[in-house]
């Protein structure tokens, strides 16, 4: 079927922004999904000036949608999230708004307001739609999320690559688990790591990340797996930028696969949540070395002592 054979709906979702990655991936996971616009940004000189951030529009195809449907589906899913205590804040209405979309208008919508933006000391993400002529000691690092989740622009992103730039050793051997759009082992191997292995259980994103890195030119093993597939003792710096519950449950892998005096960077936890992190931290033997935070949302530097 060609673009102009489909029909487009943009579909509205009121929603507290601590939730917008499992939204998301509700969407992409239950409907046929070809974009998602989580917040129109605004940018002058690099930096962040506004957001609307807590509008979640997702871009679909489908003959019909109901509105009503959508309602009660949403409906049903937010309750599902309440009962499962992910989240200690209201999570917003997520009441719902539908309207059918003119083709060359959804086609441009999502990509318009996302620009060139520096992350981190170093690293600036450019869209591969976008040119950017990065200035002394800057990083530029060309992304296409395709339809997995990560522009760099996150929170919980930006604490990994501040970490990264600090705590990883020179010709690092990298672990990123949970690598969505591959924008983590891309800046590590940016940064001068000299080996990236990459898993995700979602096969679109471990695609999608593949392309990420061509663009980059960089070398990076990827697999649609979990942590348990990668080799024990191997890695100098982990990224895990998962949420809280997950981390937890994989806390002992994370350990396996680090290296005698290596970093594992937990990123994804939201305030409020950590102490199941830090439970897990201290049950497992790693050594606390930062905790770093950004809005609100924190992230955990721990090592291997043994």
């Amino acid at each position: 079927m060609s673009v102009i054979d489909k029909t487009y709906w943009e579909v509205c979702i009121q929603i507290n922004p601590i939730c917008t990655d499992i939204v998301c991936d509700i969407v992409q996971s239950e409907f046929d999904c070809e974009g998602i616009v989580t917040a129109e940004e605004t940018y002058k000189n690099l930096e962040l000036v506004n957001t609307t951030e807590g509008t979640i529009k997702a871009y679909i195809v489908a003959d019909v949608l109901d509105l009503e449907e959508l309602k009660q589906f949403f409906k049903v899913k937010r309750q599902d999230i309440i009962d499962k205590k992910i989240f200690n804040s209201d999570i917003g209405s997520w009441e719902v708004s539908l309207k059918k979309q003119e083709i060359t208008d959804w086609s441009k919508k999502w990509k318009e307001h996302w620009k060139p933006s520096k992350i981190s000391n170093k690293i600036v993400i450019c869209p591969s739609w976008e040119s950017y002529e990065p200035k002394q000691n800057e990083i530029k690092v060309t992304l296409d999320p395709g339809n997995a989740f990560g522009t760099g622009t996150h929170a919980t992103t930006q604490l990994c690559v501040s970490a990264c730039e600090k705590y990883m050793p020179k010709n690092a051997v990298v672990a990123d688990i949970g690598c969505g759009s591959g924008i983590l082992g891309i800046c590590a191997k940016k940064l001068g790591a000299i080996t990236v292995d990459s898993v995700d259980t979602d096969e679109t994103a471990v695609e999608t990340a593949k392309i990420n890195a061509q663009i980059n030119k960089e070398n990076i093993s990827f697999k649609t797996a979990s942590s348990d597939a990668l080799d024990s003792s191997k890695y100098d710096f982990v990224f895990a930028n998962i949420l809280h519950n997950v981390l937890a449950e994989i806390m002992g892998d994370l350990k396996r696969i680090t290296k005698t005096g290596g970093k594992i960077v937990l990123s994804g936890i939201l305030e409020g949540k950590e102490e199941v992190v830090i439970n897990a931290v201290k049950l497992n033997g790693l050594k606390q070395i930062e905790e770093m935070k950004q809005k609100e949302w924190l992230a955990y530097v721990v090592q291997k002592e043994d």
